[in-house]
């Protein structure tokens, strides 16, 4: 699966927010719910809308940050069939797909039919929300020769590595020439004590926060990203709580060119002005920070 902008990733995708030992809490655990979106070129009656209205509120609760597909109903057409499926992301921006990959799968997980699609026409998905598609399978793309019209289920293909790749820190190039070869190193021991990630999983660890002599809030992380493909991160809205729990600011980040590469932790600083700071006296003995709605 490609997007521009967020992340990439097979079946569902998560954005948590995680922490180190006496840093940060543990990530967001909330489940959320998508609201219904439609194509602005589907014509649909007040009847199909509410056969989608209803599918869509029989649908799982998903973690916040995740992409999903969940199928609505299969349809034999001549020697193929038309998949009808929502995808849903409870991402806090919106998300442009370029192209994915599906798979249908029988009772038993097993694939019975497999096919590429192309997705400029699906448009962007909005935050938040779940958008009704039709997928149109070929005869060349089955797999097994019966299509059944139930128990069935769609998912997006989860490629498999053929070797683990050893996951390395990635340091821009400002950070190559401010770093010393200790600090190099304090990082690098730091990345190889937290658990693996997911082969689908980006994940935001706090590493420092604290009050710059500007009483600015300076927050660094490492941004981990556990999958085989590098990623572009435009905007990135984040928000912060103390040890209280209370939101201590919020804000968002817009990049040009920031990239993670495939199975690479950058670490990154955020500066949120002290204009912004909802609190006064705030305590960082404990906190976390998160993506957020914007």
């Amino acid at each position: 699966m490609i997007f521009r902008k967020k992340t990439i990733g097979e079946h569902s995708i998560s954005l948590h927010s995680s922490s180190l030992p006496k840093k940060n809490e543990e990530h967001i655990s909330n489940e959320m719910r998508t609201t219904l979106s439609f194509h602005p070129d589907w014509d649909l009656s007040p009847q199909e809308k509410y056969v989608y209205l209803f599918h869509h509120q029989q649908l799982p609760v998903l973690k916040p940050n995740q992409i999903s597909i969940s199928g609505m109903k299969l349809i034999n057409y001549n020697e193929g069939f038309v998949v009808v499926a929502f995808l849903r992301s409870t991402l806090p921006n919106p998300v442009r797909f370029e192209q994915i990959t599906l798979l249908l799968l029988d009772k038993d997980n097993q694939a019975i039919a497999k096919r590429t699609f192309e997705m400029e026409h699906f448009g962007e998905l909005p935050p938040m929300a779940a958008r009704p598609w039709r997928f149109l399978f070929s005869s060349e793309d089955k797999l097994v020769d019966n299509i059944p019209e139930k128990g069935w289920k769609i998912a997006f293909e989860l490629k498999q590595r053929s070797k683990p790749q050893e996951h390395r820190l990635d340091l821009a190039e400002s950070w190559e020439q401010a770093l010393s070869k200790q600090q190099r190193e304090h990082l690098q021991k730091i990345l190889e004590t937290m658990p693996p990630l997911s082969s689908r999983e980006i994940n935001f660890t706090g590493l420092e926060a604290k009050i710059s002599e500007q009483r600015d809030l300076v927050v660094t992380l490492l941004i981990r990203n556990g999958s085989d493909h590098n990623i572009q991160l435009a905007q990135i809205p984040l928000a912060v709580e103390d040890a209280s729990g209370e939101i201590i600011c919020k804000g968002s980040f817009y990049f040009e060119h920031f990239e993670i590469k495939a199975n690479t932790s950058k670490p990154w600083t955020f500066i949120f002005p002290s204009s912004r700071l909802l609190k006064e006296d705030m305590d960082l003995s404990k906190w976390r920070i998160y993506p957020y709605h914007s």
